[in-house]
């Protein structure tokens, strides 16, 4: 609660690309995969990886499922700078932080992929109260979302929810508000709450 005794809001936080570096290690997995330098692999990419020479959903799937399985994926990201010094922060002050990740993509792989998620929140030392594996990202009621997927901004916005673009390569033509880093998403949430 805040000194004036009402509820902080809820924080809806996405993880891939938003605190963990999922193009970042894709990236890697992805040169393995194709048996490639990492340098031969742009930086800059657009959702579903086309520039690395993913050209269907099947490829995408099946590089996941490497990338999930032979690499622990969801537990070897390096976290995004920024990303637990400002939730921790977020949450010191009365912000209550739900993690909403899609990580459920592959079928049959739910146990891994969940087991991975809490070791790697751990691992790093992010605070949250809930943890909701959802599509539907706007069904579990925060207040404001942090999220990159411009797919997931533009429905969340559509409905009217506050919702702050965690600035990469794949959502580039999202309008603000936006944020290119941490400290951002902080100054930001602090200003709407």
């Amino acid at each position: 609660m805040d000194k004036q005794g009402k509820n902080k809001p809820v924080i809806g936080v996405d993880l891939d690309g938003v605190c963990a570096d999922f193009y970042g290690r894709m990236r890697e997995i992805a040169a393995e995969w194709f048996e490639t330098s990492v340098e031969s692999l742009p930086e800059k990419v657009s959702y579903g990886l086309r520039e690395w020479g993913i050209e269907s959903k099947k490829q995408y799937e099946s590089l996941h499922r490497y990338a999930l399985y032979q690499r622990e994926l969801f537990r070897t990201m390096p976290m995004i700078p920024g990303a637990r010094k400002y939730l921790r922060k977020l949450s010191d002050e009365g912000f209550h932080i739900r993690i909403v990740t899609h990580r459920l993509y592959i079928h049959y792989s739910h146990a891994s992929a969940v087991q991975q998620t809490v070791s790697w929140l751990d691992g790093h030392g992010i605070p949250y109260w809930d943890l909701c594996f959802m599509k539907e990202k706007s069904e579990v009621g925060a207040d404001i979302y942090v999220e990159d997927s411009p797919e997931n901004i533009r429905k969340l916005r559509k409905k009217g929810i506050r919702t702050i673009c965690f600035a990469n390569s794949t959502n580039t033509d999202i309008e603000p508000p936006r944020a290119a880093s941490w400290r951002e998403v902080y100054e930001m949430i602090a200003g709407m709450s």
